[in-house]
């Protein structure tokens, strides 16, 4: 199905939800509009055996980006402030590089000026040579203890409310739901269950090479600094083939990072959906689209219309940011 019929079917069936629907909103942190309308449209049409649209359920699978797709990425991915606070653990003596120096005494500009180098220098720092049950229990004793620099709320409670409920309700229609993410896979999967209620199995991230070794006699997968896999960009329609072995038929992302998961998702035949998470309030949560070092988004503001995608803008469409707001 080509992009511009698609953003036609969905609209068709926009008047149809408007004139059946009588259930109770599945969505109500999301306000009325073009974009809640035609989610719901969307789901329905898929999920009714008698539509001409329907999708068995072992092909109904959403994926979703998580860093702020599902939660916050600002002023930084919040899995490079668990770095930083590892690398504070550090012995001095360890801290051999300005980047290493930097994360050590908090600088995030200082780090951030070090480049892409730097960055995963620390990353590597405060991932890898432990085990992988060693490092998911630092990462849960961090998201226990740790509060976001800016909010001072902790990491976990910053998951978008609406983004919530569209998890549940896509679950509550038949569909697996799974993150696809260029966060790493293992620390999302401490704290996927508990979230969103994805289980560990379907989430996809970046990871490290792991390496199976025995410790006097005990089994265990060793981290090593090594990139395995980088879940980003072209990446990702990749790994969501290694992982679920079928396309998607919605897929939801923020930034040009996500763009050839929405593109290869919304690509194959029969009906499906794109929206993009819009940063557009400042007061609230931040609004940040085409400038910036994180969530930058180009590409997807200049093409979504065309193909049919569409924008969840967070100061229009959404009546809350946060659970309990």
């Amino acid at each position: 199905m080509n992009f511009q019929f698609r953003a036609k079917a969905v609209a068709a069936l926009v008047p149809i939800f408007l004139a059946t629907s009588l259930a109770a909103d599945p969505l109500p942190s999301w306000n009325a509009g073009e974009t809640k309308t035609a989610i719901i449209a969307f789901v329905d049409a898929v999920a009714d055996p008698t539509s001409e649209d329907y999708v068995t359920p072992a092909d109904r699978s959403a994926v979703f980006d998580n860093d702020g797709t599902l939660w916050a990425e600002q002023p930084a991915y919040f899995q490079l402030f668990f770095a930083i606070d590892q690398v504070k653990k550090m012995d001095a003596s360890d801290l051999k590089s300005d980047a290493l120096k930097a994360a050590a005494a908090g600088d995030i500009e200082a780090l951030l000026a070090t480049g892409k180098e730097g960055l995963l220098e620390v990353l590597a720092a405060a991932h890898s040579g432990m085990s992988v049950q060693e490092f998911k229990a630092n990462v849960a004793e961090w998201l226990d203890t740790a509060s976001h620099p800016t909010t001072g709320q902790p990491y976990t409670t910053m998951v978008y409310q609406p983004m919530l409920e569209l998890l549940g309700y896509l679950r509550d229609k038949g569909f697996a739901t799974y993150i696809v993410s260029g966060g790493g896979i293992d620390f999302i999967r401490v704290l996927s269950e508990d979230a969103y209620n994805i289980p560990v199995n379907q989430v996809i991230g970046s990871s490290l090479v792991s390496e199976y070794v025995e410790d006097e006699g005990t089994p265990m997968l060793m981290k090593r600094a090594d990139l395995f896999f980088n879940d980003d960009k072209a990446g990702k329609p990749v790994a969501i083939n290694h992982h679920i072995g079928k396309r998607p038929i919605f897929a939801g992302g923020n930034s040009d990072g996500d763009f050839q998961m929405l593109e290869w998702t919304t690509s194959g035949n029969g009906l499906s959906f794109g929206p993009y998470v819009h940063h557009t309030d400042a007061d609230r949560e931040w609004a940040y689209d085409r400038d910036g070092h994180i969530g930058v988004l180009n590409r997807g503001l200049d093409e979504a219309r065309e193909r049919g995608w569409y924008f969840a803008d967070m100061a229009k469409d959404w009546s809350v940011i946060w659970p309990q707001e």
